[in-house]
Parts: C-alpha cells; sequence; structure tokens
C-alpha cells in the first residue's frame, strides 16, 4: 500500500471513530437508550459493574476482537485494534472534558434518532474502509461474511439481543425506545452504507443502438453486454444493451439517451453489490 494511501485510510479512520463515539457520549449514553451496540451493552452492564462506560467498552471490545482477528483476516483485524483502542480512547477524554453533560435535546427520543444518523455515518465510513469500531460491528462483520447477511441487518440481529436485555434495568418505555432504535438503526445504517456504493443496471433498447454502445465504450469507459432477442407484440429482432453505472456515469448517461433518441426503452435497476473474478 502507498503511503498517500495509507495515511488516508488512517485519517478516515480516525475521524470515523471520532463520529462514533460521538454518538455514543452526546447522544446514546444520555438517552438512557439501550441501542443495540456494544456501547448499549455498556451502559447494561454499567448497572452491575462500577466502571466507567468507556472502561467497561474496552474490555468487551478487546473479547470481540479476538474473535474478529481470528475469523476476518488481519488486516481487518489490524484497523479493528486500532479503532478498539480509540473508541474508548474518545470516550474517555469525552467523559474528562465534559463530567456533568446531561442532555442536548433533553427527550430519549430525540436523542435516540440523534445518535442513529449520527453513528451511521460514522460506521459506514470505516466499513468503506474495511474496518469496523469493535464490539457488535466485528459480529455484523461475521455475520455477513459468513452468511450473506445485509450489514444493517446483521447489525439489528445481536444489538436486538442487547437492547432485549435491558429490560431488567431500564423502565418499558425506554425497553420499547431501544428495540425500535436498533431496528431503525439497521434501516439507516444500510442506507448510508449502500449509498457509499450504490450503482444502476441500466437495460436500453433503442433503435439508435451503435450510438449509444460508443458513449458507453468511449465517453463513460465503462463496459456493456448486448442481448438480441424479438419483440413479443410485432416479433422484430430487438437489441438491448445492459450497462452497470455509478452515479456520476448515471447522470451522464440518461441525458445522452434522451437526446439521442427519446423514444428508446430504458429500465433502470438499483444495484447494491458486484462480484466479479477476472481471469488470471
Amino acid at each position: 500500500m502507498k503511503k498517500s494511501d495509507f495515511m488516508k485510510e488512517f485519517i478516515v479512520i480516525t475521524f470515523a471513530t471520532l463520529i462514533v463515539s460521538a454518538a455514543v457520549f452526546f447522544f446514546l449514553i444520555p438517552s438512557q437508550v439501550s441501542v443495540g451496540s456494544i456501547s448499549g451493552l455498556a451502559m447494561i452492564l454499567g448497572n452491575i459493574i462500577p466502571l466507567h462506560i468507556s472502561i467497561i467498552t474496552f474490555i468487551l471490545n478487546g473479547l470481540l476482537l479476538i474473535i474478529g482477528f481470528l475469523l476476518i483476516g488481519k488486516e481487518f483485524g489490524a484497523k479493528t485494534v486500532y479503532t478498539s483502542l480509540l473508541l474508548p480512547l474518545f470516550l474517555r477524554i469525552f467523559e474528562i472534558w465534559f463530567p456533568d453533560f446531561s442532555s442536548i435535546n433533553g427527550d430519549p427520543f430525540l436523542d435516540m434518532v440523534c445518535y442513529i444518523f449520527v453513528v451511521s455515518v460514522g460506521l459506514a465510513l470505516l466499513f468503506w474502509m474495511n474496518a469496523s469500531s469493535g464490539g457488535l460491528d466485528i459480529v455484523a462483520k461475521l455475520l455477513n461474511k459468513y452468511f450473506h447477511m445485509e450489514l444493517g441487518k446483521a447489525m439489528a440481529l445481536p444489538g436486538m439481543c442487547v437492547a432485549l436485555s435491558s429490560v431488567f434495568f431500564s423502565d418499558k418505555k425506554l425497553v420499547v425506545l431501544g428495540i425500535l432504535g436498533t431496528y431503525l438503526n439497521g434501516i439507516v445504517l444500510d442506507h448510508f452504507i449502500f449509498g457509499l456504493n450504490l450503482k444502476k443496471r441500466v437495460c436500453i433498447i433503442s433503435e439508435k443502438e451503435e450510438e449509444i454502445r460508443q458513449f458507453i465504450l468511449h465517453t463513460l469507459h465503462s463496459g456493456a453486454t448486448i442481448y438480441q432477442g424479438f419483440g413479443a407484440f410485432d416479433n422484430e429482432p430487438k437489441t438491448e444493451i445492459i450497462t452497470i453505472v455509478d452515479k456520476n456515469e448515471y447522470a451522464q448517461l440518461m441525458p445522452y439517451i434522451l437526446k439521442t433518441d427519446p423514444k428508446a426503452f430504458v429500465t433502470v435497476y438499483a444495484v447494491n453489490e458486484i462480484i466479479y473474478r477476472p481471469k488470471r
């Protein structure tokens, strides 16, 4: 890896971890809502263990980190070692700087909503770097890798167990908010993660097939697949172009199609994942 690429990853991971820790300290802890996460579990254990949330988080992260390092890989483990140490460190710094911090919103529900959106940004950046903030993120990555479960749902499953366990220490309202927040957290996390990698599968049937194909190949510098078929109504031969493009390419392709052939038949599908193994 180039030094510049390493520094870029280091900066992004550090910044993302800061976002996650800020979401935990300024929104999750004041809300007292155990949204399914390692920090939520640390909050629950804090009722019976006389330690700071940052220290409990550090211990839990360490245990799960060993599992992640063994089952996910050295690269993921190395990055997560850094974030697992950095997250409780940031939390401890916040605990020292803001010893009497209570709540920005003064309402558990609003604090929970703010936590979900802020932490999802940080987690999405970490997953984008093939890293994690540790804890239940490691469990989610394992479920994603070995069971092909979407990351949002993989976060929700162990997180729901954490949220349900708060029934022993919280009133019914906070327990319900924790369960609801865990579910919403998975949905929002999926949105942020897929928003970073979302592509479009564009299927085009046009009389200007050659012009559109050349535009895709030489202007967008993208690939395409050509299919030959027949129209069911008139039994006339049809040529279909299928290409997968990112957001910027899609924004160039659609105006070109409409300008070149206003009568073109176009269908568009969202693509969340592409698996490609080039020939050796």
